[in-house]
């Protein structure tokens, strides 16, 4: 995922109403910018700190800039466009990156499915091969030398767990990514001590033979691409 031309650079003055961030540009102006991510942002937030975004020519949008990458106080870069992670994945997919969902004829994006009407994130067909469900969780919560998902609790996220469970039993493949935005994150695992519900539902699901993939993110101003597996931890 190349920007071109690359994202523009300011500083973090404050984000609020969770959509919202105002941002110092090097002249001294400051802007609002969109900020596309609804969660909680844990860990991600760093006043006075370094951010870049993108420009949109919709003339039609109130606030052009997009809030996209931000430097964190170790100079660890986070990418906190969620929007981005179900881009990258498919980069990752159609590139060969993620080797495990290779061999598909056919992927398409947000097909509804399941029990508890929901849009599968990514999904792989052929003839010749059961159907892949992949839902795409974007991962930025680090915490010692560890990657957590969710960084709040999230009915939203359990119901993904469960459709996936749904798929496996009908002889389907139910895959669940972590695409990790966060330069700093070198392991992922459940966060128990945000949402336990979650984490006891993911272990139940791993045992059906729900997969769980963790794939790293490069981040920069320029480019970003998925970079390589890295391990989860049951």
């Amino acid at each position: 995922m190349k920007f071109s031309p690359p994202l523009q650079q300011a500083t973090l003055v404050k984000r609020y109403k969770r959509f919202l961030a105002d941002v110092q540009l090097p002249d001294g102006q400051q802007i609002t910018l969109h900020c596309p991510n609804t969660g909680s942002m844990k860990n991600c937030q760093f006043p006075g700190g370094s951010v870049w975004y993108s420009l949109s020519a919709n003339p039609k949008r109130k606030y052009p800039g997009t809030w996209e990458l931000i430097k964190n106080p170790d100079g660890q870069l986070i990418g906190v466009n969620t929007g981005r992670a179900n881009e990258l994945a498919e980069e990752g997919i159609r590139s060969g990156v993620i080797s495990e969902l290779q061999g598909y004829a056919c992927l398409r994006r947000e097909v509804p499915y399941g029990e508890e009407n929901s849009r599968i994130d990514i999904f792989l067909s052929d003839g010749e091969k059961p159907d892949c469900y992949v839902e795409v969780k974007n991962t930025t919560l680090l915490e010692g030398d560890c990657g957590y998902f969710p960084d709040a609790v999230t009915v939203r996220g359990q119901k993904h767990v469960r459709e996936l469970m749904s798929v496996v039993e009908k002889g389907y493949r139910g895959v669940l990514l972590f695409l990790v935005q966060h330069t700093g994150i070198k392991k992922v695992t459940a966060a128990r001590h945000i949402d336990p519900d979650y984490a006891d539902l993911l272990a139940q699901a791993q045992t059906l033979g729900v997969e769980v993939l963790v794939y790293a993110t490069s981040l920069s101003s320029q480019e970003f691409c998925v970079e390589r597996q890295l391990p989860f931890l049951d």
